[in-house]
């Protein structure tokens, strides 16, 4: 998993919760790299995992609660991290999230080759409203969950989002409607 989403999740922990929430996560996740992350680093996606398991027991927050707000968080990061992928991008929450896989994945892949990513399979059953299957091996339904309505905010759009798990967080069907 790419450094990004765990230096940006210590920016969210140090902002909402403060330092000492930090070093105080770290140490209790007893983390192979010591919690020393860089953007552009690799990592096993173990770790953010067992981070999100420390705050949440810190804090008191779920697990499913956190990532959401962290899903929002790194979201509202994208336009100033990689504000090309927002130049050329759509005018709407529903088109950004449409070209995920074809758009945003693509130019990903471009600066992070090795970056191992979910997939997004896309339609829309009418034109307000978008279908989108999450598949991913790691699980990370509530994340991608807070990174739609993150764009959705974005955007500033109105949506309703229906979700059903189809297979346990490794597939999820997020359905957007107005």
């Amino acid at each position: 998993m790419k450094g990004i989403i765990f230096t940006e999740f210590l920016e969210l922990v140090e902002q909402k919760f403060g330092f000492d929430m930090v070093d105080d996560i770290i140490e209790m996740a007893d983390l192979p790299t010591g919690g020393e992350y860089t953007a552009v680093g690799s990592y096993d996606h173990q770790e953010i995992v067992s981070l999100v398991m420390a705050l949440s027991e810190k804090s008191g927050l779920t697990p499913s609660q956190l990532q959401k707000v962290y899903g929002n968080h790194l979201f509202s990061r994208f336009p100033v991290l990689y504000p090309e992928l927002f130049e050329k991008s759509a005018d709407d929450a529903l088109g950004f999230l449409e070209g995920v896989e074809t758009y945003v994945h693509v130019e990903v892949r471009k600066l992070y080759p090795e970056a191992e990513l979910p997939t997004f399979d896309t339609h829309r059953p009418k034109p307000d409203e978008l279908v989108m299957i999450y598949s991913s091996k790691r699980h990370f339904s509530d994340l991608a969950e807070g990174l739609i309505e993150g764009c959705i905010n974005h955007f500033g759009d109105e949506f309703r989002i229906e979700r059903d798990e189809l297979e346990d967080g490794a597939k999820t069907r997020f359905h957007l409607k107005k």
